[in-house]
């Protein structure tokens, strides 16, 4: 259980006198906001189901919001921050407000699309207010690069927690949604107000969970797959035969492939399942 001091977690006067302390204004270009409320990320800690046991990955952790929270619950956490003024006192932060937990705290100073490795044991969960303009791309990343991750629960903005928790056959269906699946069961998991954040977005906020499965069985590699992926919904509106028929080599090979796989030449990109993207892939190797 929490071994630190109720007010460990900071609140909407420790988030403006750090952030005044550091000369830090939060950038549009980072896709910063931080959030000043100590429920909300208690909620998200609560939502990702932090176990005793995890060692916890959160991207871009700014002031340590929720990284405080995160360290209420898990056994380690590691945070990546591509910031310098922020990667540079997150660890006093830490410090300062949890003493007993700092032993148990990583920093590492990098922006998250290049981490490549974590200090420490291997991540069990990735739990993250992801910064809004490269949601997607770092999450894939992190999911790809550190199989071990077995839950994740993001937040996003409430329009890209939609796309990535979309099911084939919804408007919203699409790139992320399918990539995201070849990872992970996903879902919506909830909602969150613009009040909770400094500034305050102009959009709400969603939270995503991602529970690890088996990518599906298939002789295709998975960057095969994701090129019929890319292919596919590139141009969404175009029936597979003709979408597809500059990846296959013609309309005719790309009609081939489909046939094979077992599905409509007619059929557009949105209608399918990561395995059926998977099957055609696999049908054009062969």
């Amino acid at each position: 259980m929490s071994t630190t001091e109720p007010d460990a977690l900071l609140g909407p006067a420790d988030i403006r006198e750090l952030a005044t302390a550091l000369g830090v204004r939060p950038t549009k270009q980072r896709g910063q906001n931080f959030v000043i409320d100590a429920n909300t990320v208690r909620r998200i800690v609560r939502t990702a189901e932090v176990r005793p046991d995890d060692v916890v990955v959160e991207v871009g952790p700014g002031l340590g919001s929720l990284t405080l929270a995160l360290l209420e619950a898990a056994d380690r956490v590691t945070a990546v921050e591509i910031d310098d003024v922020l990667a540079e006192a997150l660890p006093a932060t830490i410090a300062a407000r949890m003493p007993a937990r700092k032993d148990r705290f990583s920093l590492v100073h990098s922006d998250a699309l290049h981490v490549r490795d974590l200090p420490g044991p291997p991540p069990t969960a990735l739990v993250a207010n992801l910064p809004y303009n490269v949601a997607v791309p770092v999450l894939l990343h992190m999911l790809d690069r550190f199989p071990t991750i077995a839950r994740t629960l993001v937040m996003v903005q409430a329009e890209v927690a939609d796309r990535l928790a979309a099911a084939p056959g919804s408007k919203v269906y699409g790139v992320p949604s399918v990539k995201a699946n070849w990872y992970a069961e996903v879902k919506r998991a909830g909602s969150i107000g613009r009040n909770v954040f400094w500034p305050a977005p102009n959009v709400d906020s969603g939270l995503v969970s991602l529970v690890r499965r088996e990518p599906p069985r298939t002789t295709a590699t998975k960057a095969e797959v994701f090129a019929v992926v890319d292919a596919a919904f590139a141009q969404r509106r175009k029936t597979l035969r003709a979408a597809l028929a500059g990846w296959a080599g013609s309309p005719a090979a790309a009609e081939a492939a489909l046939v094979a796989a077992g599905v409509s030449p007619q059929a557009r990109g949105e209608a399918l399942t990561v395995e059926e993207f998977a099957r055609i892939a696999e049908a054009r190797a062969a």
